[in-house]
């Protein structure tokens, strides 16, 4: 018992926009509380965040907290789930910039799997950095400054790192272990010269994922079109104000 309640007492943000790959975020979400932690999810806007599975969306999960009223001093550790678009959105934003580095700068642990060391890689935080992710982001990362291998779990300081969906069971416990040490001690891989190379093939998984997956249906691609409809509308002078067609006809 006292082991799945270890991180009693312990606070995670989980930091996620629209786009997080759901199973990144609900299954190690589950399982933080199962430890016993309290989880804030940690987003760019208020409401519910949309999750996909792969490129198909997913069910929504609430936000606790707004980014700019999310204090990273509160919070014993960071998960950053991953996703193609999540992290994407998040690397773009200055405040989760600089929430990420909040905690890079406490050496407090961080951990995330896919794609989300993206955003770590825009926070300027993997220089000397040994950690993996979905393979296909490889070159980013080497790039910006990183070793990375292509292995289930990677461990290096308070950075803990998956290569994806596929290595949940690896990074499970994993991410418990790093949220659960107090030691502020190191836990570094075996040092490598060099990265592993990159892959000659996508995943074969994946692959198979997107070309069986079904067609859009109806309703969704006419919901697109309705949507840009409306941006286009906004857009057009007679969606404007009285006050804001006086100003622009002035200018």
């Amino acid at each position: 018992m006292a082991r799945r309640r270890r991180l009693r007492g312990r606070r995670i943000a989980v930091l996620a926009a629209d786009g997080f790959e759901k199973v990144e975020l609900v299954v190690p979400l589950r399982a933080l509380k199962a430890a016993g932690a309290r989880v804030d999810v940690v987003s760019l806007r208020r409401g519910r965040i949309r999750g996909v599975n792969l490129h198909m969306p997913a069910t929504r999960v609430h936000v606790d907290k707004k980014i700019d009223d999310a204090d990273p001093a509160d919070y014993d550790g960071l998960l950053v789930p991953g996703g193609f678009i999540n992290p994407d959105l998040l690397r773009q934003s200055a405040p989760a910039r600089e929430f990420v580095r909040a905690f890079a700068v406490r050496n407090k642990p961080i951990a995330t799997l896919c794609h989300g060391p993206w955003v770590l890689a825009s926070a300027g935080l993997l220089d000397g950095r040994t950690l993996t992710s979905w393979p296909g982001i490889r070159d980013d990362l080497v790039n910006a400054g990183a070793t990375w291998l292509d292995e289930e779990l990677v461990r290096d300081g308070n950075l803990t790192t998956s290569r994806g969906p596929q290595d949940m069971a690896a990074f499970l416990p994993g991410m418990l272990d790093a949220f659960a040490d107090t030691s502020q001690q190191p836990a570094t891989t075996a040092p490598r010269r060099e990265s592993d190379r990159q892959r000659d093939a996508p995943i074969g998984w994946s692959v198979a994922a997107l070309r069986w997956s079904p067609k859009p249906t109806a309703v969704a691609v006419a919901g697109i079109g309705v949507a840009a409809a409306a941006q286009r509308a906004l857009r057009s002078p007679a969606a404007q104000s009285p006050r804001k067609r006086l100003l622009s006809r002035a200018g």
